[in-house]
């Protein structure tokens, strides 16, 4: 996405595009399309984008990035300097935001300083919402998977002790005098949440030269560290690449990591004039949001609905979700087939159908809170779960779930329609009030998971008289192969 879309630009905005494309075309290895120039879009609210100034058929190259450009771990000299495998130490994540911090305080001494003066400084990405801005959001699980209090805690952890030691290497942003202190830390936490939210959002997984066969994948996780960052590939920011925005409909680019270089080429034909686009893949737009900070209709097509464990046991009449506290939680859990949440995507088949949308795991999880005593000592002694049979029982159990999960909204699915359609549109230039903006892109998120949750509760009306059947491999299966299945 361009890095400057929702935020009226600096003075010089075009000076910055016009420094950043010299810069590129003069780095050695960097090739440009000559048919492709560096777009002000800004009068119809995109920021910068790139632009076909000719026709481009199909597989044509629009530009290569050599490795040795893009802003990574290996690249920056911070590694040098500190001698030490930043990446084995802190994981992908947070040695890309180490090296970008410093980069970024090298200010014009860093040969990134064009790249970094058009990426954006400000984000309406959720992270940088206030309380009162997220309760828009209502009941949307999303809020939980924000982590800003992880994220600080682990630039605390992580990246402040390195910039205490090193302040020669890490100067103190203009006015404060150390990194310590209630100042210091509050502008660490500042420039640390710039970084993670740039990384988000436009970083990419690079694979390593022998295996170049893979496209680019944009990175889409929150920038908390886990247990499987381990396993993850490096890191890196790819200059331009990020400067196309995303539209899921008219995506006609993809970027492809070849030997030595990184390539956008064109996946169908281009007229002149119009735009290029990547894409983020198939996420909703709760994820849309926390991610890059922005909300479009293109991907409400993509909008799910999450069901928590809890509540699917509530609905049951379980005490609680705890597995220890309930066998048949626990009997599941052991299959690895217990999930503490499901997802439901938005129906969008002309004639859909359950089998369509339900995930397998949680008709199992149906089945087996239904299933009597004696059958359930059956399954048991056998360790074989119940086939995904979604039979009226089971299904008034997920109706019971859903209408639960529609109780946590605070608004009603047509209340939110009508607020929506008495709203007047925002203007597409000029200052746009930040609270205003972010309410709207709530509602709009709200809106698709309610649309989501009485979609489904129609389709399960008529369901209650009879049954949903269907066997993994239609033989019966096995448990462990519900993972990767839907009925």
């Amino acid at each position: 996405m361009s890095s400057t879309t929702h935020f009226p630009d600096a003075e010089g905005f075009q000076q910055q595009s016009d420094n950043f494309m010299s810069w590129l075309q003069a780095s050695p290895g960097v090739q440009l399309n000559p048919k492709l120039k560096l777009a002000d879009l800004r009068a119809t609210g995109a920021g910068r984008g790139v632009v076909a100034q000719s026709d481009i058929p199909e597989g044509e190259e629009l530009f290569s990035v050599p490795r040795a450009m893009v802003l990574t771990v290996q690249n920056s000299e911070l590694r040098t300097l500190l001698g030490e495998n930043l990446e084995e130490q802190m994981g992908p994540w947070l040695s890309l935001m180490l090296v970008m911090v410093y980069e970024y305080l090298q200010g014009e001494k860093s040969r990134w300083s064009p790249y970094f003066r058009v990426l954006p400084s400000r984000f309406d990405t959720l992270m940088f919402w206030s309380p009162a801005e997220l309760q828009e959001l209502q009941a949307s699980t999303i809020v939980e998977k924000i982590g800003r209090s992880d994220a600080e805690e682990s630039i605390r952890n992580s990246i402040a002790p390195i910039l205490a030691k090193r302040p020669d290497l890490f100067p103190p942003p203009h006015g404060i005098a150390s990194w310590e202190g209630d100042a210091g830390d509050a502008a660490l936490i500042r420039v640390g949440h710039v970084m993670g939210s740039l990384i988000m959002a436009y970083a990419f997984d690079i694979e390593k030269a022998e295996d170049d066969d893979d496209e680019g994948q944009a990175n889409d996780e929150s920038y908390m560290t886990d247990d499987e960052e381990e396993e993850q590939l490096p890191k890196g920011m790819v200059p331009l690449a990020d400067l196309l925005n995303a539209d899921a409909d008219r995506n006609n680019a993809r970027l492809y990591q070849e030997e030595g270089a990184l390539v956008m080429k064109a996946i169908k034909p281009i007229q002149q004039g119009e735009e290029i686009f990547n894409d983020y893949g198939e996420i909703p737009r709760a994820d849309l949001l926390r991610r890059y900070g922005y909300v479009t209709d293109n991907y409400a097509v993509y909008d799910v609905l999450e069901l928590s464990l809890e509540t699917i046991c509530e609905a049951a009449g379980l005490a609680n979700s705890d597995i220890e506290s309930q066998p048949r939680l626990e009997f599941l859990s052991s299959l690895d087939i217990l999930d503490d949440g499901y997802v439901i995507p938005r129906p969008v088949k002309a004639n859909p159908s359950l089998e369509d949308i339900l995930p397998a795991e949680l008709v199992v999880l149906l089945a087996t809170l239904v299933l009597s005593p004696e059958e359930f000592k059956q399954r048991l002694s056998k360790d074989k779960a119940p086939k995904p049979v979604l039979d009226a029982n089971a299904t008034a159990i997920l109706i019971k779930a859903l209408q639960k999960r529609q109780a946590q909204y605070a608004t009603s699915l047509a209340s939110d329609l009508q607020l929506r359609t008495s709203l007047s549109p925002l203007p597409e230039t000029g200052d746009v009030d930040e609270g205003a903006r972010r309410v709207r892109m709530a509602l709009q998120v709200r809106i698709g998971e309610k649309e989501v949750l009485q979609a489904v509760l129609g389709m399960l009306q008529p369901a209650t008289s009879g049954s949903l059947k269907r066997s993994a491999n239609g033989d019966g299966g096995e448990s462990r192969q519900l993972k990767t299945q839907r009925v």
